[in-house]
């Protein structure tokens, strides 16, 4: 249960509060102008009603990437030795001196709040813009976001008591301007093709159709086996936004016919949070939530899987990503594997921000999370293709707390999708993880794009998995889908069935994946050397050997990944 937000030791500070005049006020965060596609509307209603949330600085959170680290690096005496949940929020948790001084402010704004966090340190308040101005020094204003015709209420400043700079991370949503919604899959056709499996010379896998790749393919693909051992105590969940569904009667559809000879039970459950559902109508049904509970329910057989249908009713102001990371860390037993076929870009969001955000990813990681993103399907361009003059990292793949996924095509030998999101974060320098694999590629680079990217900022995506003509069953037919979110559900899958397999061996998840993958486990993926990801006028990044920001450190070997992991 989320703890109550309690009045902890305010008389402590009423003193210092007794007069607002006194309080001097500083800028907490600020950006000169909204970010491209977004075009200023003139100052909000003063009545209007903003929704905010507060993150309270927490009281260590050097301790629990220490912690961290720790227990997801092979080589350390403590790896898979994941925090509970009780000591991952005695890190975060803030101190009763940080909730009474945050407190008395709120107290004497008149202001009630509301903790929404399990360790306690964000709170939700909700006043007018006239008092939000006042209170922050802010100047709300109507900004339109050109490409939906999306309003929302945002401000390009604002300060706090300069008392409270050292209890307070961020106000928020504030300066922080994201699209209505995250990226979708790059391009959906219908196939009017036949189903029948047609081995040939361009089939050098055995197993894989001409023109499209499903799921019996990627199993040979990968050396995936066809079960590993049921468990009911680990499973892999699948986050949906955007009122896209995963349609049951599709699912079956398809394990009828891609899947022949597998159980025919094979389901997964449903949760919701924000007012989520998940209609079963067929016009209703989702191609990114079909896609995705597909190939984890159809690929990691005997690996559970939930669908978490995010809906609109939430003011995270990151689509329900900041929700649902903290729904996932009030679970005592949360997935081990988290994958996200959504995302966004950086520069969308404050650092203030996407900080808090990844270190939820990181408090995740912790207790033996792994957290998948798709890498985006713009290149190098973003998450979706866009006029630009700089490479656009995409967003929360430059977070080091999180396993981004490219994409590849053909089969053997892959090649880089040319739209797989890649680059380098300009909000997190290189993760001492990926130095070494970095440098190489940068030397590799040489001065070929230079100042148009980060040379010192982390790299990105991590890996990758087939991405192109992926076929899906949607309204009882068969569709082909590209992008990374076809990817990122295949990896899942991987890593899902391995944690089976490692549990049934009296072994800890995978946990947080970068250190072993860019480690121990580079070994076992298949080095990506060919193919680029065009964007921003350049032919961009090219894949070599090695990392690089277009494939990552290759796609999975389960055969190998299996003796990497120690089974």
């Amino acid at each position: 249960m989320l703890r109550p937000f309690c009045l902890l030791a305010a008389s402590l500070v009423s003193t210092a509060w007794s007069n607002p005049v006194l309080h001097g006020l500083q800028v907490l965060e600020h950006r000169d102008a909204p970010p491209r596609g977004f075009v200023h509307g003139g100052p909000a209603s003063p009545d209007t009603m903003l929704s905010l949330r507060l993150a309270l600085k927490q009281n260590n959170m050097d301790g629990l990437i220490e912690a961290l680290y720790d227990v997801s690096t092979p080589s350390s005496a403590k790896y898979g030795q994941h925090l509970s949940k009780y000591e991952v929020e005695e890190y975060v948790s803030p101190t009763s001196m940080t909730i009474a001084a945050v407190n008395a402010w709120l107290s004497e704004n008149n202001v009630t709040a509301t903790t929404i966090s399990p360790a306690g340190d964000w709170l939700a308040i909700t006043l007018p813009v006239s008092q939000a101005n006042s209170m922050l020094d802010a100047d709300f204003s109507v900004f339109t976001h050109q490409e939906s015709g999306h309003q929302s209420v945002r401000t390009l400043s604002y300060s706090i008591p300069s008392d409270l700079v050292s209890h307070l991370d961020l106000i928020h949503p504030t300066v922080t301007f994201t699209p209505p919604s995250a990226a979708l899959p790059l391009q959906v056709t219908k196939y009017t093709g036949t189903t029948k499996k047609a081995t040939s010379a361009n089939d050098p896998v055995g197993n894989c159709p001409d023109d499209y790749v499903d799921a019996d393919c990627i199993e040979t693909l990968y050396n995936m086996p066809d079960t590993v051992p049921a468990l009911s105590n680990n499973y892999i969940a699948v986050t949906g936004y955007n009122n896209y569904y995963a349609n049951e009667a599709d699912l079956d559809y398809f394990l009828q016919w891609l899947r022949y000879g597998y159980p025919d039970d094979l389901m997964f459950t449903v949760e919701t949070l924000d007012g989520g559902q998940n209609d079963q109508t067929e016009d209703d049904s989702g191609t990114e939530a079909n896609l995705d509970t597909q190939y984890t329910t159809g690929l990691a057989t005997y690996v559970p899987v939930t669908f978490l249908s995010v809906g609109q009713n939430n003011t995270d102001g990151v689509f329900g990503f900041l929700d649902v990371a903290n729904y996932f860390l009030d679970m005592e037993t949360p997935p081990s594997v988290i994958t996200t076929s959504y995302g966004s870009n950086e520069e969308y969001l404050s650092t203030n921000v996407a900080y808090a955000l990844c270190n939820a990813y990181a408090q995740l990681g912790a207790r033996g999370v792994s957290v998948l993103y798709s890498s985006g399907d713009g290149g190098v361009s973003g998450t979706q293709n866009q006029s630009c003059t700089t490479f656009v990292p995409s967003f929360p793949s430059g977070c080091p707390y999180v396993t981004s996924v490219g994409a590849t095509t053909d089969l053997q030998p892959e090649v880089a999708a040319s739209f797989s999101s890649g680059g380098f974060s300009n909000y997190w320098a290189t993760p001492s993880f990926q130095q070494s694999a970095v440098s190489n590629y940068l030397s590799y680079l040489g001065s070929t794009n230079a100042g148009l990217y980060n040379a010192s900022g982390r790299g990105f995506p991590d890996v990758s998995a087939q991405g192109v003509d992926i076929m899906i069953a949607q309204y009882q037919e068969f569709y082909l889908v590209d992008g990374t979110s076809c990817s990122s559900p295949i990896f899942a899958s991987v890593v899902g069935m391995l944690n089976n397999q490692l549990i049934s061996a009296g072994k800890s998840t995978l946990g947080w994946l970068n250190p072993f993958l860019y480690s121990t486990g580079a070994s076992a993926l298949t080095d990506i050397t060919s193919g680029n990801n065009p964007g921003c006028g350049t032919n961009s990044f090219s894949a070599t050997t090695g990392w690089d920001p277009v494939t990552g450190l290759g796609t999975p070997n389960y055969t190998l990944l299996y003796s990497a992991v120690g089974l």
